[in-house]
């Protein structure tokens, strides 16, 4: 199965953006627990290559592990040596998908206006982050998807537990979640019980959204 149609099947992206990844293992396997398919681990930290080989390695064929916010070839080629299963940019950057294509990786870009979201389907992307999609919010994405319904759009950028059933009603084909879900407080108190607890929440959220629930 295709990677990113696997993690869609439950429809939920973390994004882990942390200044510390020590603990990287069990949030991933607090994750995974909780039905979270879909595991990226920013550049904005470099452990996060590392962090990549030893989550694999932990999750196997539970999730999938990506790396985010390349912005260069080189840095997409990083990722793909180091065994990222797939690639995501916060924009539009056309060298990122011609190294994830040549690394035969699959790729979500980054867009906000529709002229950047066709875009980045014409370069390559199989799902496009619309990224902050705090600015336009679900309504947007009904919008967007009216006149560009065969593409795939994930929203990224202050998605919540109240807001995600919202944006996968909207025509979303899942969830891009940072914060919200990957919680500094329960990280720093290891308290994953809590973390699968909220991670389920989610994935629960998403699964009663489509059902129209």
């Amino acid at each position: 199965m295709n990677v990113f149609d696997f993690i869609l099947e439950r429809g939920v992206f973390a994004v882990i953006r942390l200044d510390d990844l020590s603990a990287a293992l069990p949030l991933a396997e607090a994750l995974a627990a909780g039905g979270v398919r879909g595991v990226e681990f920013t550049l904005t930290n470099r452990d996060a290559l590392g962090a990549v080989e030893r989550v694999r390695a932990r999750l196997r064929e539970r999730a999938a592990v990506g790396i985010g916010t390349v912005t260069d070839a080189d840095a997409a080629r990083e990722a793909a040596a180091a065994g990222a299963q797939f690639l995501v940019t916060p924009a539009l950057v056309p060298a990122v998908a011609e190294a994830a294509a040549a690394a035969g990786v699959p790729l979500m870009m980054g867009a906000l206006t529709p002229t950047e979201i066709a875009a980045a389907s014409r370069f390559g992307a199989e799902l496009v982050k619309v990224f902050p999609a705090r600015l336009g919010g679900p309504a947007y994405f009904k919008d967007v998807l009216a006149p560009l319904p065969h593409l795939r759009l994930v929203p990224s950028g202050g998605v919540d537990l109240e807001n995600a059933p919202s944006y996968v009603k909207a025509g979303a084909a899942g969830v891009a979640v940072g914060g919200s879900l990957v919680n500094e407080d329960l990280i720093r108190r290891q308290a994953w019980d809590d973390l699968t607890a909220l991670a389920h929440r989610f994935v629960d959220a998403v699964a009663a959204a489509r059902a129209g629930s």
